[in-house]
C-alpha cells in the first residue's frame, strides 16, 4: 500500500521556468545553480557603458588607416590602368580591328564617319597605343594612300594627289617614297602653271595664223595637253588649228600644189585624226596626185627622148633641159626630174671637154657655165673647169708637153704658145699639202662640209694652183664613190639624217647617177621603219615627220602609201 496522499495521484502540474533573483547574480558563484542551469553573469549597465567607451577609443586609429589604403589603391589603379586594361577581355578591340581590316580591304581608307580603316585603327591605337595590329594597320593605310596619290598624279588629278600624299606622310612619318612623290607633284604643279602660260601663247599664235612649227599653235597646245591631259581649252584649240590647216590644205590642192598640201594633210591627221575635213581632203589629194604623176611622167619621158636625140639644151620647149624643168615645176620633189637635170649637166660637161679637146675654149667655158647652173658642185664639172683654167707648163713627160702644145696651138690659130714655167717649189708643196688634207677629209667623211676644209673644196683649191695635177683631179672625181660608201655605213647604223646628207652630197657631186634612185628608196624604207616605231609608241607627230621625209624621197613607195593611210586614220 502506497504511503502517498490521494491527491498525489493526479498528474503533476507544469512548472514555469524562473530566472530567480537577478540582483543576486553577481554574488552567485560561477557554477551550476541548484536548478541545474548554467549561471549567467550580468554586467551592470554602468560597467558596460564604460567598457564600450574604452573600446571605441582603441578603434579610432583604424579609419585614417583605411582612408590611406583606399587612396593608395586608387593611385595604383590609375598608374597601371594600361596593364590592368590588358587583363580585361579584348572582345571589343578585336571586333574594331576586324572592321578596320575589312575597310582596308574594301579600299575605304579615310573618312569622317568613323567607318574608315584609318579611323578604326586609330580608335584601337587610342585605347591601346602599343597594339601592334593597330600600328601595322595604320602603316598599310599609309602605303595605300601613297599608291592612290601616285595614281592620281598620273591621271593629272593634282589636288587629290596632294591630299593623299599628305595623309601618307602623316601615317608613314615621311620616307624616300613620300619625298619622291611630293617632288613629282610639285613638278606637275609647276607644269600646270606653265600650261596656263602656254595656252595664252598658243591662243596668240593661232590669232596670228602661226599654226605649225615648234612655236606654232599646234605644238603649243600639244605641250599643254602633255602637262594637263584633261585641259579642255587646249583640246578645243587643237580642233581650231586642225580646221585652219584644213583650209590651207584645200587651197593648195585646188591650186595643184601637192608639195604644200601633202605635209598639211599629214599634220592635220597627226593633230586630230578624226577631223571631219580629212576624208574630203584625202580624196582631193589622191585625185591631184594622180593627175600630177601622169603629167610628170610624160614630161620626164619626153626629156629622156630629147637627151637621146642630142637635143640637150638651147631654145625651145623640145629640149631635154626644158622637159626636165617642166617636170620639176610640177613636182619639186621628183627624184627622176632632178636626175634628168643631172644628166643634162653631165652631157654639157662632156661637150665642154670635147670642145677643149678641139681647142675651142670659149665654147667649153660657155657649156660649163650652163652646166654649173644645173649642178654647180658636180665633181666632173669641177675637174673640167680646172682643166679649162689650167695654164700649160713644161713637164718631164714629153707626151704631155706635146699634147699641151698641140692643144694650145689649135686654140691660138696654129701659133705655138710660149710654154709656161714650171711650178715653183712652194706651189708644188702647197698642192701636195692640199691633196693630203683633202684625202684626210675624205676619210673623215667631211666631203662637202665644212666650207673651205671639206674634201671637195680642198681638191678644188689644189686644182686652182695646178689644174693639171693628176692626184687632185682623180681624188675629186672619186668623191661620189666615197660618198656612196658613207651613205651605206650611215644607213646600216641607223643614222638616217647623216645618210640623207650623204645622199644629198651624191646628188650634188654626181647628178644623174642612176644609183641615186636605189639609194633613195633604201633611205625612204628606213624612214618608214622609224615612222612605224614612232606611231606604235604613240608619237603621231614624230611619225608624221618621219613619213614626210620618206615621202620626199619616194612618194610612190608602197610602204609610204600604206603607212600614210594608217597615220591618217584610213584602212
Amino acid at each position: 500500500m502506497s504511503s502517498r496522499h490521494p491527491h498525489d495521484a493526479r498528474p503533476p502540474s507544469r512548472s514555469e521556468p524562473t530566472l530567480g533573483d537577478l540582483d543576486r547574480l553577481d554574488d552567485a558563484p560561477r557554477a551550476t545553480s541548484a536548478d541545474g542551469l548554467p549561471r549567467v553573469t550580468v554586467e551592470p549597465r554602468h560597467a558596460r557603458a564604460a567598457r564600450a567607451e574604452g573600446s571605441r577609443g582603441r578603434r579610432g586609429w583604424l579609419l585614417p588607416v583605411l582612408i590611406v589604403l583606399v587612396a593608395a589603391l586608387g593611385a595604383a589603379l590609375w598608374l597601371n590602368q594600361n596593364r590592368l586594361r590588358g587583363m580585361l577581355p579584348r572582345t571589343d578591340l578585336n571586333s574594331v580591328l576586324a572592321q578596320a581590316q575589312q575597310a582596308l580591304a574594301a579600299g575605304h581608307l579615310d573618312g569622317e564617319d568613323g567607318t574608315s580603316a584609318r579611323e578604326l585603327f586609330q580608335q584601337v591605337a587610342a585605347s591601346e597605343p602599343d597594339n601592334d595590329r593597330a600600328r601595322d594597320g595604320l602603316r598599310q593605310v599609309g602605303q595605300a594612300e601613297l599608291s592612290r596619290a601616285d595614281a592620281a598624279l598620273q591621271a593629272g588629278q593634282l589636288d587629290e594627289a596632294t591630299q593623299r600624299a599628305a595623309v601618307a606622310r602623316e601615317l608613314l612619318g615621311g620616307g624616300r617614297d613620300v619625298d619622291r612623290l611630293d617632288a613629282l607633284i610639285r613638278q606637275a604643279q609647276a607644269n600646270q602653271v606653265q600650261a596656263v602660260d602656254l595656252v595664252d601663247q598658243a591662243r596668240q599664235a593661232l590669232a596670228d595664223g602661226k599654226l605649225d612649227g615648234p612655236d606654232g599653235a599646234g605644238a603649243l597646245y600639244q605641250r599643254v595637253l602633255r602637262a594637263d591631259p584633261g585641259n579642255a581649252v587646249a583640246s578645243h584649240g587643237l580642233d581650231q588649228v586642225a580646221n585652219a590647216l584644213a583650209v590651207q590644205a584645200h587651197d593648195a590642192l585646188e591650186a595643184g600644189d601637192l608639195a604644200k598640201a601633202d605635209p598639211l594633210v599629214l599634220q592635220i591627221a597627226a593633230l586630230r585624226p578624226n577631223n571631219g575635213a580629212l576624208p574630203a581632203l584625202r580624196a582631193l589629194q589622191a585625185q591631184r596626185r594622180q593627175q600630177q604623176d601622169a603629167a610628170v611622167k610624160s614630161a620626164i619621158e619626153q626629156g629622156r627622148e630629147a637627151l637621146r636625140d642630142g637635143r640637150i639644151a638651147g631654145t625651145g620647149d623640145d629640149t631635154a633641159l626644158a622637159r626636165f624643168k617642166a617636170a620639176l615645176a610640177l613636182n619639186p620633189d621628183s627624184v627622176e626630174a632632178k636626175a634628168g637635170l643631172g644628166d643634162v649637166a653631165q652631157a654639157l660637161t662632156v661637150q665642154a671637154n670635147a670642145a677643149m679637146d678641139a681647142g675651142d675654149r670659149a665654147q667649153a667655158g660657155k657649156l660649163l657655165d650652163e652646166a654649173a647652173q644645173l649642178a654647180p658642185k658636180s665633181a666632173d664639172l669641177a675637174a673640167a673647169r680646172a682643166r679649162l683654167q689650167a695654164k700649160p707648163r713644161a713637164t718631164s713627160d714629153s707626151q704631155a708637153t706635146s699634147d699641151n702644145v698641140a692643144t694650145d696651138t689649135v686654140a691660138t690659130g696654129g701659133e705655138a704658145p710660149v710654154v709656161a714655167a714650171e711650178l715653183s717649189p712652194q706651189q708644188s708643196a702647197a698642192v701636195a699639202q692640199l691633196v693630203q688634207r683633202a684625202a684626210q677629209a675624205t676619210a673623215s667623211g667631211n666631203i662637202m662640209m665644212p666650207p673651205g676644209d671639206s674634201a671637195y673644196d680642198l681638191y678644188r683649191s689644189a686644182l686652182a694652183i695646178d689644174g693639171n695635177d693628176v692626184a687632185a683631179r682623180q681624188g675629186l672625181q672619186a668623191l661620189p664613190g666615197k660618198v656612196e660608201q658613207l651613205f651605206k655605213q650611215a644607213l646600216a647604223s641607223g643614222q638616217l639624217n647623216q645618210a640623207g646628207d650623204m645622199l644629198a652630197n651624191l646628188g650634188e657631186l654626181a647628178p644623174g647617177d642612176p644609183a641615186q634612185a636605189t639609194l633613195g628608196n633604201q633611205l625612204a624604207s628606213a624612214w618608214v621603219d622609224r615612222a612605224q616605231q614612232q606611231l606604235d609608241g604613240g608619237d603621231r607627230i614624230g611619225a608624221g615627220q618621219s613619213l614626210a621625209r620618206a615621202r620626199k624621197l619616194a612618194p610612190n613607195h608602197p610602204r609610204v602609201i600604206d603607212l600614210a593611210a594608217r597615220l591618217q586614220g584610213g584602212p
